[in-house]
């Protein structure tokens, strides 16, 4: 398994609809709101880092009212 952060950035008017998609989006486990350059944080649970990826590149990225991303791949301490 592997997990990691995305960092979205939404557009201004869209964020209920896009929030609404991305909460149902396979591989997100949690949705946390933030301020500052990011509007949210995603917790994403996937089984190999290709499907993190295409879930971020696919799916996320694909949501309208999504502007950017970063994904922040998260190790064991």
């Amino acid at each position: 398994m592997v997990t990691g952060l995305v960092l979205v950035r939404l557009m201004s008017g869209k964020e209920k609809d896009a929030l609404s998609k991305i909460k149902k989006t396979r591989g997100v486990s949690h949705v946390s709101a933030v301020f500052g350059r990011w509007d949210l944080v995603l917790d994403m649970e996937t089984e190999d880092l290709p499907s993190l990826s295409n879930t971020v590149v696919e799916d996320i990225r694909s949501i309208p009212g999504v502007l950017s991303t970063e994904t922040l791949v998260t190790t064991a301490i």
